[in-house]
């Protein structure tokens, strides 16, 4: 069953109350109020680490059931791994740990913990705090409880830190891009049966009880604006296609949005070009990019970001049927620019050239960054450990790997050129929509630069990391929702006023 979390901070003093954490670094024995606690014990700490075989090695767990001298059920110590002051643990470090925490609190079925973060920094506490909220997300609405689940309903965790003020406000802004990050996973889990692509737009409208603009385009509106190449992906299916457009203004008046754009896909048969039955139930989730657009714009506006931002997610359905758009079919893009279909199940690719066209001509933006599960190329190319990057321009590149690196969401660049447009040149019209299997990943990212003009422009393909990549310290869930803390860690560095 779901557990609720409840995080609180408190000053060093502990009271202490169902388990206790203390971190221990590597090599070396409790210190502060944590050597305090330790002592209340009466234990030896050399003598039992070297008996459990701990050593404070990152991730290491020395278990004490009912100390003596604590009226406490247990006593977690966990390493911290080596104490290095000249290279502090990175901000994602700091999350994994509150990951790692989150998993080892939920082994024990613990309903109340006591967690000593001497010496951590504000960024550090809200980091851990991140990582424990993350890693406590479980999408269980449609199992009953099965018998024997022993998890309590709630958890109530209190970090006792130097000072708790400066941490609550690093917490409250930090736990923004959490929230949306668990949005955007949560949309991304919905079996598409629930979630179509008018029950995603009403998602996305909620956004407006925060202060965000939401406007809806339906088919009539997208029809007036001459974006064929997205209404082809979407006649085949019975639901409707949408464009939804979010609008945060919390900048500079006057000043341009950066504008993210997602791929929207709610379930992707591949269409005529149908694809194989088996794992086709993944196929639900090829609206992560639409997902973390939504789910950032939840981000920026619950932390009031000092940004002016537009999201705009196409949302359609890609199922074969007597009206679904065939292989040899020649439609005409909202820009102008004629593609033929070779490959029905190359939809993506359609629906974010009318949208990245969208952008630029109604909303004028600074920069444009697109998310897309758009192959499954790339993630034969990169795995499921970093996102596929291309770019126009090299300092939005440079930014994107940086808050990449700094929040674990990373991101590898990928190339582009001349030689790779040649290959989706078409015979019947401007371009086709696929170029086949070799150099997939670069070939579809060739056919969107197709659709950006002057405008700093990245596009990333999340299809390795956005749907069921291995389990790790912050995510047990099928979707972890990239991209969210990604693009939040962008607008903070790179937009927003220092």
């Amino acid at each position: 069953m779901t557990q609720s979390l409840t995080l609180r901070t408190a000053p060093l003093s502990v009271s202490p109350a169902g388990i206790v954490v203390l971190y221990v670094a590597e090599g070396a024995a409790p210190s502060g109020q944590a050597a305090a606690l330790w002592g209340a014990t009466g234990l030896d700490f050399a003598r039992v680490a070297g008996a459990a075989g701990f050593g404070g090695k990152q991730g290491q767990l020395l278990d004490i059931a009912a100390p003596p001298g604590l009226d406490v059920t247990r006593l977690f110590v966990l390493g911290a791994g080596k104490a290095e002051p000249e290279r502090p643990a990175s901000p994602a470090a700091w999350t994994d740990r509150g990951g790692s925490l989150a998993a080892k609190l939920g082994a024990a079925n613990a309903e109340a913990a006591s967690v000593v973060l001497d010496g951590a920094t504000p960024e550090q506490v809200a980091a851990l705090a991140a990582g424990l909220k993350l890693r406590q997300y479980r999408f269980d609405k449609y199992k009953t409880r099965k018998n024997g689940d022993r998890t309590p309903e709630t958890l109530a965790v209190t970090l006792h830190v130097a000072d708790p003020a400066a941490a609550d406000a690093a917490i409250a802004s930090r736990l923004a891009a959490v929230d949306g990050t668990l949005l955007a996973r949560e949309l991304v889990n919905e079996p598409a049966n629930v979630l179509g692509t008018e029950e995603f737009a009403a998602r996305a409208a909620e956004l407006s009880a925060l202060g965000v603009a939401v406007e809806t385009l339906g088919e009539p509106e997208l029809r007036a604006l001459g974006m064929h190449a997205l209404l082809a992906v979407a006649q085949g299916s019975v639901r409707p296609p949408r464009l939804v457009v979010m609008r945060w203004s919390n900048g500079a008046p006057g000043t341009p949005p950066v504008a993210f754009v997602g791929k929207g896909v709610v379930f992707d048969s591949g269409g005529i070009s149908i694809k194989p039955a088996a794992g086709m139930e993944d196929m639900k989730g090829d609206m992560g990019g639409a997902a973390a657009v939504t789910g950032l714009l939840q981000a920026l506006a619950a932390r009031k970001a000092k940004v002016n931002a537009v999201g705009v997610i196409g949302l359609v359905e890609n199922m074969p049927s007597g009206t679904a758009m065939r292989p040899g079919d020649i439609v005409r893009a909202a820009s102008g620019t004629t593609i033929e279909i070779v490959n029905t199940d190359a939809e993506g690719r359609l629906v974010l050239a009318d949208a990245l066209w969208y952008v630029q001509e109604k909303l004028k933006p600074r920069a444009v960054i697109d998310l897309a599960t758009l192959t499954g190329a790339i993630g034969v190319a990169l795995g499921s450990d970093h996102a596929g990057l291309f770019a126009n321009n090299d300092e939005l590149a440079a930014q994107l790997v940086g808050a990449g690196l700094a929040t674990g969401e990373k991101l590898w660049r990928m190339p582009l050129g001349p030689a790779y447009d040649k290959l989706i040149e078409s015979r019947f019209a401007d371009i086709k929509n696929s170029a086949g299997r070799p150099a997939g990943a670069i070939t579809a990212a060739q056919f969107l630069a197709r659709f950006v003009g002057d405008v700093p422009w990245a596009h990333l393909d999340i299809a390795g990391v956005s749907l069921g990549p291995p389990a790790s310290e912050t995510n047990a869930s099928w979707a972890p929702g990239f991209g969210v803390a990604l693009l939040d860690r962008y607008v903070r560095d790179v937009l927003e006023p220092k």
